[in-house]
């Protein structure tokens, strides 16, 4: 009696013979639902034989051939099959080399699947011209509710095709855009997005180009949008500056509930713009502050706010200079507040912060 359901084969060397011997046996299998053959070089030749079995499989929902060198020629294979297919939810082919030529298969192919919900393409050799392909298939898709597009080449002119696609789109929760090139004018036009989406509740821009005024435009969109839940604009250069804009935008928007900022060049003066500003907020929120240049003025900032604060409840600050003395600002404040549950203060050297813990018993990571 077949029983097994899920299958974790990574860093097998399986190749595209084991692939074939796979392939085989999901064509009568019916009960597995989970293949995870990543990192087996595998390449096109041993996609084509999996893409040969999901055409006649009815179980397979979630399959995972990252890391496996099929390049367009196995991605074609691949959206060939999931023409057919009408069970597999979840593909990951991250860091496959597919290129423009191998997003623009499956980009035809999504215009009409309907059973494809996640969709991982991390580092893939996607610019502009693939973006503008899969950006194409979202205008008309209604299944898919997250594209991963993270590490890839995309530009400003793939961000706008992006945007476009999702002024229609109605399915798309989740886009990740991590560590591509986008500028602020690939910012501002996913800004324009947010003013009128009614789905998508995670961006990730994290390792882009976007900047202060990129950070300006997002700030404008969250002032009204009431959708986005989680934003990411980690290492993006946005300074004091790009954070005072998304400070004043945080004073009245109700529904972000995780801001993303390490590795912002955020000084104790953006800090302040940040404390004055949830002061006001009435949302629960998590904000990672890590890898800044926060001081011991900066985490006196955070300390006043936090002595009255009733909804953020998770504050990451991570590789900052705050010290003894910031520490001690920190501990003093902890002692009223009964919201935030977790204070990581990772990579303080300092007796002080040791003694912030074991002082207030509160759950933080002291390393």
């Amino acid at each position: 009696m077949q029983t097994l359901t899920i299958l974790n084969l990574i860093y097998n060397q399986i190749g595209h013979a084991g692939a074939q011997h796979l392939a085989d046996g999901l064509r009568t299998n019916m009960t597995l639902t989970t293949l995870d053959l990543a990192r087996n070089h595998i390449k096109h030749v041993g996609a084509r034989h999996l893409a040969d079995a999901l055409r006649t499989n009815t179980t397979l929902s979630t399959l995972n051939l990252c890391h496996n060198e099929i390049g367009a020629v196995g991605a074609q294979h691949l959206a060939n099959a999931l023409r057919n297919n009408k069970t597999l939810n979840t593909l990951n082919i991250e860091s496959n080399q597919i290129g423009d030529v191998g997003a623009q298969h499956l980009a035809d192919t999504l215009r009409n699947n309907k059973t494809l919900i996640t969709l991982n393409l991390w580092s893939n050799q996607i610019g502009d011209v693939g973006a503008q392909h899969l950006a194409d298939a979202l205008r008309n898709n209604t299944t898919l509710t997250s594209v991963d597009l993270g590490s890839n080449q995309i530009r400003d002119v793939g961000a706008q095709h992006l945007a476009d696609a999702l002024q229609n789109n109605t399915a798309l929760t989740t886009l990740n855009l991590r560590s591509n090139h986008i500028g602020h004018v690939g910012a501002q036009d996913l800004a324009n997005v947010l003013r009128n989406n009614k789905t998508l509740s995670t961006l990730n821009l994290y390792h882009n180009e976007i900047g202060a005024v990129g950070a300006q435009h997002l700030a404008n969109a969250l002032r009204n949008n009431k959708i986005l839940t989680t934003l990411d604009v980690g290492d993006n250069k946005i300074g004091y500056a790009g954070v005072q804009h998304l400070a004043d935008a945080l004073r009245n928007n109700t529904t972000l509930s995780t801001l993303n900022l390490d590795h912002d060049e955020i000084t104790d003066v953006g800090v302040q713009h940040l404390a004055n500003a949830l002061r006001n907020n009435k949302t629960p929120i998590t904000l990672s502050l890590a890898w800044n240049k926060i001081g011991a003025v900066g985490a006196q900032y955070l300390a006043d706010e936090l002595r009255d604060n009733k909804t953020l409840t998770t504050l990451h600050l991570s590789g900052n200079r705050i010290g003894d003395v910031g520490a001690q600002h920190l501990a003093d404040a902890l002692q009223n507040n009964t919201v935030i549950t977790i204070v990581f203060l990772i990579y303080f050297i300092y007796p002080f912060a040791l003694f912030l813990a074991d002082t207030y018993h509160i759950r933080s990571r002291v390393q």
